[in-house]
């Protein structure tokens, strides 16, 4: 293509920011002889509590596991009904079914891509038990406004923070704020521990049942019975999971806790060089960041005006893939997979702004191990493309 330049290598979509410091922690861990749940866990789950300010954080080994705990903690039961939004991954309902409960889902907001807070209380029913709000992106949902709604109709409120570390909401930091917060450490997250999560409570019951439960309900501090301190003996105390995080995750996770808020700032770097770049050009909108919240840019969703350009967002991805720029796309609406439309009947449609945005967002790589070379690739292909296809 005339007037556009492809890059030499690939460029991933993601990749982890990992150095001698993660390798040295993890072969500590290794050479301790104890790999699993332990020591290593527990002081991540206590460094992890004082970083955002919780009163209890539970380590396990996915933000799937963390809101399945959240939502069993909280009684969820079948026939119950969970409202989130359509705009997130598979697991956010994924949990909900787990309980035969019902995810029941609302619309988005266009600016933000966060639930429509407007639109919660018109999907309350009595059988309404909780609201997981989803932060796309990293930026916090409007928690103040959920939350009132909440405590009006008595609603459990268990946040899916898989993207959003480190957030500030207002004046607090997400993981601090509602019933529950489920994070995610997942290898393209924000923290990466290759799998892994942490659910966050100031609820002491709460707190005592998911670490129960995470380990296949057996009684409190199960893990040290093979230590000097520990006993042979335990108790089954209900059927639970296998949720529990390994201690080889823990020491990767100690490392890059240290490291997060220095990442943070290169991620918010990287989107103020795209802002600069992308703001002006008639093709491109830029990702809007509301007043009451910061933007740790796990995700930089860029739209297009497709309006002025002559090729659709697919065709536009190709393009970028051709020039060795990975991308992704967050999300095919869930009301729109198979699953949700054959079970429940859903139509495109029926969460029009979700489905018009998701025709023209294009996710572009933003991670704190990219090079400045790697984000002037990026600028070059994106606006060489828009420049070529523009009306």
């Amino acid at each position: 293509m005339a007037n556009f330049r492809s890059r030499a290598t690939f460029l991933p979509f993601s990749k982890p920011d990992i150095d001698q410091r993660e390798i040295n922690s993890v072969s500590s861990v290794i050479a301790s002889g104890w790999l699993t749940t332990g020591p290593k866990t527990r002081e991540f789950e206590a460094a992890f509590a004082a970083h955002v300010g919780a009163k209890h954080a539970v380590a396990v080994n996915s933000a799937t596991a963390a809101m399945h705990l959240a939502l069993e903690a909280a009684g969820i039961e079948s026939g119950d009904e969970v409202i989130t939004t359509t705009m997130t991954f598979a697991s956010t309902a994924e949990v909900v079914r787990y309980f035969n409960a019902r995810p029941v889902f609302v619309d988005i907001t266009a600016d933000t891509f966060n639930i429509n807070v407007n639109q919660i209380e018109e999907a309350i029913t009595e059988k309404t038990k909780a609201i997981i709000p989803v932060h796309v992106g990293g930026q916090a949902a409007d928690l103040d406004a959920i939350q009132h709604i909440a405590d009006q109709h008595g609603l459990t409120v268990i946040e899916d923070a898989a993207h959003a570390l480190p957030t500030h909401y207002k004046d607090r930091m997400i993981g601090s704020i509602s019933d529950f917060t489920a994070f995610s450490f997942y290898a393209t997250k924000t923290l990466a521990t290759g799998e892994g999560g942490m659910l966050t409570t100031d609820n002491d019951e709460w707190a005592d049942r998911c670490r129960v439960m995470s380990l296949h309900g057996i009684s409190k501090d199960a893990w040290k019975r093979y230590t000097s301190e520990g006993s042979w003996y335990y108790e089954i105390v209900a059927p639970g999971f296998k949720y529990n995080m390994t201690d080889v995750a823990a020491a990767m996770g100690l490392v890059q806790l240290s490291k997060l808020e220095k990442m943070n700032d290169r991620r918010v770097e990287i989107a103020k060089q795209y802002d600069a770049s992308f703001g002006e050009h008639p093709a491109l909108e830029t990702p809007f960041v509301s007043t009451y919240s910061t933007h740790p840019y796990h995700l930089y969703i860029l739209r297009l005006n497709l309006d002025t350009l002559q090729i659709d967002r697919n065709t536009f991805i190709e393009h970028l893939r051709r020039a060795n720029i990975g991308v992704s796309v967050h999300w095919l609406p869930l009301h729109m997979h198979p699953y949700y439309h054959k079970t429940y009947g859903y139509s495109p449609d029926d969460y029009s702004v979700a489905y018009a945005e998701y025709q023209r967002i294009i996710s572009l790589p933003i991670y704190s191990a990219m090079s400045n070379k790697d984000v002037e690739d990026v600028i070059t292909a994106v606006i060489g493309l828009a420049d070529l296809f523009l009306v």
